[in-house]
């Protein structure tokens, strides 16, 4: 299963279009959060199933603040992180992914693209396509898991 994700877009529909072609073939989508239009953009634009999140610059009761998904039988927790104070480290997320039994933690909010294990959950940060920060560039992320239940997390730069 090949999934593509991607958070912080913030309303650049010109980068989202950049991330969709070069991400090349995916099963399905993740966004997690601001915008969550922009993730029902990305329904329209590739008609792929899409899981989004809101984040804190999302005005809106559509979507959730944690969504969990199941892919070949591994949970994948999707939150946009800052409910759990990402930006001053991980401790959050690996406490709760544990509590959710995530196998994998998608999230956004700091721009800045991360991608590293932690205690048996990989924390899977794609960066932002429009507003990179902490001299990233654009980016967003490819999530494998393989046919022996591997879990493969890759950064893609635009």
């Amino acid at each position: 299963m090949r999934i593509g994700v991607v958070s912080d877009t913030h309303g650049d529909i010109v980068m989202l279009k950049k991330v969709i072609a070069a991400a090349g073939p995916v099963d399905q989508w993740l966004h997690a959060g601001d915008y969550y239009q922009d993730g029902l953009r990305l329904t329209e634009l590739t008609s792929l199933p899409v899981t989004i999140v809101a984040g804190n610059c999302d005005r809106t009761n559509a979507a959730l603040a944690d969504e969990y998904v199941e892919v070949a039988g591994k949970t994948i927790w999707i939150t946009h992180g800052h409910r759990y104070d990402v930006k001053h480290g991980m401790a959050q997320l690996v406490f709760w992914g544990k509590e959710y039994a995530a196998s994998v933690v998608v999230f956004g909010h700091t721009h800045i693209p991360y991608n590293k294990w932690h205690e048996g959950i990989l924390l899977l940060n794609p960066g932002s396509p429009r507003l990179p920060r902490g001299g990233s560039d654009p980016s967003f992320a490819i999530l494998e898991i393989k046919e022996n239940a591997a879990i493969e997390g890759t950064i893609i730069k635009l």
